[in-house]
C-alpha cells in the first residue's frame, strides 16, 4: 500500500516543480516585454510591494478553504497571526535578509564588471547547498555536489553576455564589490534554508507561515518604496505606468511565489535552484522565438550542463552502508566530500 502513496507524492512534487518552472519562465518573458515595450516604465518597487499584497490575499483565501469554515479560519488567524508576535518576528527574518541581499547585489553590480558579477553571484547555488547541509543536518553525495557545481557553471554560461566596450568611465571599488557579493550570496543561501527549516520544523500550515512572512514582506517593501522612489511616486502616483501587461507580470510573480513556498515545503531549496535554472533556459529559448535573440555557443553549452546536472542530482543515491566499517557521523561524511 505504501508504493502507490509514494508514487502520488512523487507526482505531486514533480507537478509543483514543473508548474514553478513554467510560471517562472513565463514571468521572465512577460517582464522582459513590459520593460522593453512600455513607453512609461512603472516603478519596480511598487510592483514588488503589490506582489506581496496579492500573495498575502491568495494565502488568506487558501487558508480559509483549508480550514473549512469561518469559525476555524478566524481562530487560526487569531492564534497564529494576531496572537503570535514571536512567530511573526521569526518569519520576518527571511524578508529582512532578502532585502539586505537585494541591496548588496545592487551595490556589487555598481562596483564590479558585469561579467565578474554574473559569475560570482551564481555562487549562491553551492552556498544554498552548504547551508542545507549545515542548518538542516543533511548529507549530499559526491555526485550531488558535482551536479550542484555543474548547475552553477551551466547558469553562468546560459546568462553569459560578452562585455561591451564603453567610453563612459565609472569609478568602481572591486574590494567593496566582492565584499557585497559575498554578503549577497550568504544571504541568499541562509534566507532560503532558514524559511525551509521553519516550514518543516512544525506542523503549522504552510499558508499560515506564508501569511506571517508576507505581512513582514509588505512592511519591508513599503520601506523600500519610500527610500527608493518616494519622491517620484509622490509626483507621478503609486500606479504610474501600470498597464494590463504589468498586472499580468505581477500576477505571475504572485503565483510563482506561492508555488515556490510549496516546492520548498515538499522538496528543498536545492531543487528550487534547479527549477529556477530550468526556467532561465526555457525563458531564453522562448525569447529567441518572441524577441529574436540569437542562440550562442555558450548558451547551448550552458543548457547542456543544466540538463545533465538536473539528471545527475535526481539519480537515486547508492546505499553504501553495507561496505562501510562502523557508523560515521553525517557531518564527517560531508567533510569527506
Amino acid at each position: 500500500m505504501a508504493a502507490p502513496r509514494e508514487n502520488v507524492n512523487l507526482l505531486f512534487k514533480l507537478y509543483c516543480l514543473a508548474v514553478m518552472t513554467l510560471v517562472a519562465a513565463a514571468y521572465t518573458i512577460a517582464l522582459r516585454y513590459t520593460r522593453t515595450s512600455d513607453k512609461e516604465l512603472y516603478f519596480s518597487t511598487t510592483a514588488v510591494c503589490i506582489t506581496e499584497v496579492i500573495k498575502l490575499l491568495l494565502s488568506v483565501g487558501i487558508l480559509a478553504k483549508e480550514t473549512g469554515n469561518l469559525g476555524r479560519f478566524k481562530a487560526s488567524l487569531r492564534e497564529n497571526v494576531l496572537g503570535s508576535p514571536k512567530e511573526l518576528m521569526k518569519l520576518s527574518v527571511p524578508s529582512l535578509v532578502y532585502a539586505v541581499q537585494n541591496n548588496m547585489a545592487f551595490l556589487a553590480l555598481s562596483n564590479l564588471d558585469a561579467a565578474v558579477y554574473q559569475v560570482t553571484y551564481q555562487l549562491k547555488i553551492p552556498c544554498t547547498a552548504l547551508c542545507t547541509v549545515l542548518m538542516l543536518n543533511r548529507t549530499l553525495s559526491k555526485l550531488q555536489w558535482i551536479s550542484v557545481f555543474m548547475l552553477c557553471g551551466g547558469v553562468i554560461l546560459v546568462q553569459w553576455k560578452p562585455a561591451q566596450a564603453t567610453k563612459v568611465v565609472v569609478e568602481q571599488n572591486p574590494l567593496l564589490g566582492f565584499g557585497a557579493i559575498a554578503v549577497a550570496v550568504l544571504c541568499s543561501g541562509f534566507a532560503g534554508v532558514y524559511f525551509e527549516k521553519v516550514l518543516k520544523s512544525s506542523d503549522t500550515s504552510l499558508w499560515v507561515r506564508n501569511i506571517q512572512m508576507y505581512l513582514s514582506g509588505i512592511v519591508v517593501t513599503l520601506v523600500g518604496v519610500y527610500l527608493s522612489d518616494g519622491a517620484e511616486i509622490k509626483e507621478k502616483g503609486f500606479f504610474f505606468g501600470y498597464t494590463y501587461y504589468v498586472w499580468f507580470v505581477i500576477f505571475l510573480a504572485s503565483v510563482g511565489g506561492l508555488y515556490t513556498s510549496v516546492v520548498v515545503k515538499y522538496t528543498d531549496n536545492i531543487m528550487k535552484g534547479f527549477s529556477a535554472a530550468a526556467a532561465i533556459v526555457l525563458s531564453t529559448i522562448a525569447s529567441v522565438m518572441l524577441f529574436g535573440l540569437q542562440i550562442t555557443l555558450t548558451f547551448a553549452l550552458g543548457t547542456l550542463l543544466v540538463c545533465v546536472s538536473i539528471y545527475l542530482y535526481g539519480l537515486p543515491r547508492q546505499d553504501t552502508t553495507s561496505i562501510q566499517q562502523g557508523e560515521t557521523d553525517s557531518k564527517q561524511r560531508v567533510i569527506g566530500v
